[in-house]
């Protein structure tokens, strides 16, 4: 049995939950929300998602598309934004979820910028545009963690990122790459709320 996935998502991109739920090639255990919670009380929906859905969950799939950014403000943001901060919450009854940012279709040439020769140290770099114009902070900083240096490796990202096409070939593999980071150094770096 594959691992405990979660989806979170946009309304905006509801589509492209869907098609992944409808992948057979996908061996996973779908722990996603399909019918919104009957409730305009925030508090409530957000605490359903976490004790229903999020508390036993292994991996998330974060949607990256045109209303993902914090930019858009933590109103607008507010259940991506608990359904990160859940997933990358760690305690008795709650553990840490691998986060998986998969970049839409939309947004792929605004997230990636090719390479740039780097004023700091001289190499080439490749220039991937995750900040708060992008995707929410709980994303961005456990993609970006604070470090010294121009240049991130993937050790030292907690998050995985990944473009739609490349997911939709093989979504097992990246799959198993954030499930993997939760045993990794670089979960202990992580924040739940930037």
């Amino acid at each position: 049995m594959g691992h405990k996935v979660y989806i979170s998502f946009k309304t905006e991109d509801a589509r492209f939950k869907e098609e992944i739920q409808s992948w057979e090639h996908l061996d996973y255990v779908d722990k996603s929300l399909n019918e919104p919670i009957d409730s305009e009380n925030d508090d409530y929906v957000l605490r359903t998602i976490r004790e229903e859905y999020l508390h036993d969950s292994t991996v998330t799939v974060f949607l990256i598309g045109e209303n993902s950014s914090e930019d858009l403000g933590a109103w607008e943001q507010r259940f991506i934004k608990g359904e990160l901060q859940a997933s990358l919450y760690n305690r008795e009854g709650n553990t840490k979820s691998g986060v998986l940012g998969v970049v839409l279709p939309s947004m792929m040439s605004t997230v990636y910028k090719g390479s740039l020769k780097c004023s700091q140290c001289g190499e080439t770099h490749r220039t991937v545009m995750i900040n708060d114009s992008t995707v929410i902070k709980e994303f961005s900083f456990n993609f970006y963690i604070p470090k010294v240096g121009c240049a991130w490796a993937e050790s030292e990202r907690f998050c995985v990122l990944v473009p739609w096409e490349s997911f939709k070939d093989d979504p097992n593999t990246w799959i198993d790459k954030a499930y993997d980071k939760r045993s990794e150094a670089i979960a202990a770096k992580t924040k739940v709320r930037p």
